[in-house]
């Protein structure tokens, strides 16, 4: 199933887009919003993994909404004006559709996210979990479940949400058993990717609500792996 959310402040687009969506029977809408606020709330709480995105919207346009989302999911831009279509492909998104959309040329986007999900999902050979050394017992944890990594003297801070559990081990160990969903953005702190709800030039802001510093050697990397 593709968990889906379609952004549009016309409530007429979104009946549209239910109607032709209604034959899918993979796609499961978990969210319908009128602005990108709401819409960023979402994103950053759910595994969201389709977004059908308008992009002339009050306040937040979509094109913004995409720049301040450092772990996107796929996108499909719907939208009455062609000259964003660049802007749009630049970041990243699946497809670009104009208004009125047909069903027919839904059917190609939606293909062409289920393509993309198919390629990754065959080429992703990465570790689910990572055993470390907690109160002298090996303790084995599941990475999704990891916000991020702090070296603390000896030992790194290993933290879920608000919580933090101290393991006998050092940053540079870790990092050697990490895939490429962490990454390093201070001397002191690795976090992983999936948990970035918000990136700026001084920090990345967690889904736990967590800002984490941006170090002066590591801004380039963050910019252009994020």
């Amino acid at each position: 199933m593709l968990n889906t959310i379609i952004v549009d402040d016309e409530p007429l687009a979104h009946e549209v887009l239910l109607h032709h969506l209604s034959t899918h029977k993979d796609i499961n809408i978990t969210g319908q919003y009128l602005n990108a606020k709401d819409a960023l709330c979402a994103l950053a709480t759910s595994s969201i993994d389709l977004l059908f995105l308008d992009i002339n919207m009050p306040e937040i346009s979509g094109i913004a909404l995409l720049k301040v989302l450092a772990n996107r999911p796929q996108v499909v831009i719907i939208s009455a004006y062609q000259e964003y279509a660049l802007a749009g492909f630049e970041l990243d998104v699946t497809d670009y559709l104009l208004k009125p959309v047909s069903a027919q040329r839904l059917d190609r986007a939606i293909n062409k996210v289920r393509q993309k999900r198919k390629h990754v999902t065959l080429n992703s050979m990465t570790p689910q979990t990572i055993t470390l050394k907690i109160d002298r017992e090996k303790h084995k944890i599941h990475l999704s479940d990891i916000d991020m990594f702090e070296a603390y003297g000896n030992y790194v801070k290993v933290w879920q949400g608000e919580k933090a559990l101290l393991a006998s081990c050092t940053l540079k160990s870790i990092l050697q058993e990490l895939d490429t969903s962490f990454i390093q953005v201070h001397k002191s702190y690795v976090i992983n990717k999936k948990k970035v709800v918000a990136l700026s030039n001084e920090s990345v802001q967690l889904a736990s609500g967590v800002s984490v510093k941006i170090g002066k050697s590591y801004k380039q990397l963050v910019r252009d792996i994020i």
